[in-house]
C-alpha cells in the first residue's frame, strides 16, 4: 500500500502536462505527408493525405501514433506551469500520472517526464480510465482522489466507475481545447480550467478544503 491517507492526485499527460499534438501535427507534416487540423472534437478527421485530401484511414492512423511515441516524445514540451505545478502538489499529497499509452511505452514516459522534472510514477492505459483509476485508488487508499483529464469521456468513465472524488477538466492545447466537449457542464467533473495558473490554486483550495475535517478532530 502506498501513500495511505494522504490525498492523491492521478493526473494525465498529454495535452496536460505534455503538449502532443502540436507536436505530432508538425512530425506529420514534416515526415508523413498529413497534414493535422482540428475542425471538430473528431481525431481523426483532422488527419488527411496531404496530396489528395483524403482522410487518412483508422489503422494507418494507429501506427502514426505509434511511431510518434516511439521514435518522437523527444519533441513534446511542457504546458505551461505543469511542471511547477507538479513539484507543488507533490508536497501536499501523492502524484502520480494515468496516461493511455500501451503498455510497453510506460518506461518511454516514465524516462520523457523525468527529463522535464516530473517525478511521478506512471501507469498507462487503454481504453475508459474509470477501471484503471479505480485500481489505482485501491493500491494507494487514500484519503481523498483528484482526478485531472483532458477528455470529457475519461471523466465519465471515472464518475461512474469510482464515484466519489474530485474532478478537474484541463486541456492545456489552445489549438484543442475550443474543440473538447465541457465535462463540467456534461456533470461528469468539478470544474473545467484550460491553464495552471488557474488550476494549481483551485487544486490548492480543493486539498485545502479537504483538510480541513481532520484539522477540527485534531
Amino acid at each position: 500500500m502506498s501513500g495511505a491517507g494522504r490525498p492523491l492526485i492521478v493526473c494525465d499527460c498529454d495535452e496536460v502536462l505534455l503538449h502532443m499534438v502540436a507536436p505530432f501535427r508538425d512530425w506529420l507534416a514534416e515526415s508523413e505527408s498529413v497534414s493535422f487540423t482540428m475542425r471538430s472534437s473528431n481525431f481523426s478527421d483532422a488527419m488527411r493525405w496531404s496530396a489528395s485530401g483524403e482522410p487518412v484511414e483508422p489503422a494507418e492512423i494507429w501506427r502514426l501514433l505509434r511511431a510518434f511515441f516511439e521514435t518522437q516524445m523527444h519533441r513534446q514540451t511542457p504546458i505551461a506551469g505543469a511542471v511547477e505545478a507538479m513539484r507543488e502538489l507533490a508536497e501536499r499529497a501523492e502524484v502520480v500520472v494515468l496516461t493511455n499509452l500501451i503498455d510497453a511505452h510506460r518506461a518511454l514516459r516514465q524516462a520523457q517526464l523525468g527529463r522535464h522534472g516530473i517525478a511521478a510514477r506512471v501507469y498507462t492505459n487503454q481504453g475508459p480510465k474509470g477501471p484503471a483509476l479505480q485500481a489505482i485508488i485501491a493500491e494507494y487508499q487514500p484519503s481523498h482522489t483528484i482526478f485531472i483529464d483532458d477528455l470529457p469521456q475519461h471523466h465519465q468513465s471515472a464518475r461512474e466507475t469510482v464515484g466519489t472524488l474530485t474532478a478537474l477538466h484541463l486541456c492545456g492545447e489552445p489549438t484543442l481545447a475550443p474543440h473538447i466537449d465541457c465535462a463540467h457542464k456534461a456533470g461528469h467533473a468539478d470544474a473545467r480550467i484550460d491553464s495552471w495558473a488557474e488550476a494549481l490554486p483551485w487544486l490548492l483550495a480543493e486539498l485545502d478544503r479537504r483538510s480541513l475535517p481532520l484539522e477540527k478532530t485534531a
